[in-house]
């Protein structure tokens, strides 16, 4: 009984981690039973594009971060997991969330104000307005970028000088508005750090959440074709063999028939 409430107690302390993880997995697999036509719908309501904000539909700024659209979700969710559970078990699970919803709604609403200049100049076509729009990766570069206040502070200079020319590149090469978007998520993360105190007290467990948290960034930053980074416009397509990595690598050849998204 005493191992029991041990566990229960050690799992409360990543409650929100872990809660958020159970809500993607049912509305992914609520999403797949719908099937295709039912699953697109919901993902366009979702979708926190122009069109929807425009039409005043801002409760998606909320219910775009439950909603996924591509990438093998038993790859990207542990991943997940780990960098939330890390962020959550250092600043506990109010600032976590502070940290996520600022990303995911700061960079959502950034961008929105871009495109819509870039429309209003002609620099991209109106398509783009009902682009879908839904995901996590917002948030979760976010964390990422927020865990500079945890860094300790002899090694804070590397940290920020590996991922900010990371994001710029990101944004500068990247093909679409989500990498422009996870470049402002993961620099309103840092801003946030700011407010986070100092250096965290590191264990081996925190260093090995860090670790895959790290690798877990770059792919979202990085992306390839199987679009982890479209979290924000990505449904789970876990039911479809599209774990490639990069667009034209020798890992996408050799999968079966990967999924482009957005």
């Amino acid at each position: 009984m005493a191992m029991i409430v041990q566990i229960l107690s050690r799992l409360s302390r990543v409650r929100i981690t872990l809660g958020y993880a159970a809500v993607l997995i049912g509305v992914s697999a609520a999403l797949v039973d719908l099937g295709p036509r039912a699953r697109a719908h919901v993902i366009a309501q979702a979708s926190t594009n122009l069109h929807n904000l425009a039409h005043g539909h801002v409760a998606t700024l909320l219910d775009s971060a439950f909603v996924t659209e591509s990438g093998p979700m038993y790859f990207w969710l542990p991943c997940l997991v780990c960098l939330l559970a890390l962020a959550e078990l250092i600043w506990r699970s109010g600032r976590l969330a502070i940290v996520f919803v600022t990303g995911h709604i700061g960079a959502t609403l950034l961008v929105a104000i871009g495109l819509t200049a870039a429309i209003e100049f002609g620099w991209l076509p109106l398509s783009v307005s009902r682009a879908s729009d839904v995901g996590v990766s917002y948030g979760a570069v976010a964390v990422l970028g927020a865990l500079t206040a945890a860094i300790p502070e002899r090694w804070r200079p590397a940290w920020i000088g590996w991922w900010l020319p990371v994001g710029i590149a990101a944004a500068a090469l990247g093909d679409d508005f989500t990498d422009v978007g996870h470049s402002v998520a993961l620099v309103l993360g840092m801003l946030v750090s700011l407010r986070l105190g100092g250096p965290a007290r590191w264990t081996q467990v925190r260093y090995a959440l860090l670790a895959v948290s790290a690798v877990f960034g770059f792919f979202l930053l990085a992306h390839g074709a199987w679009s982890i980074s479209r979290f924000r416009s990505r449904s789970f397509g876990w039911e479809r063999k599209a774990a490639t990595c990069w667009r034209g690598s020798p890992v996408a050849r050799v999968c079966s028939r990967p999924r482009r998204s957005r």
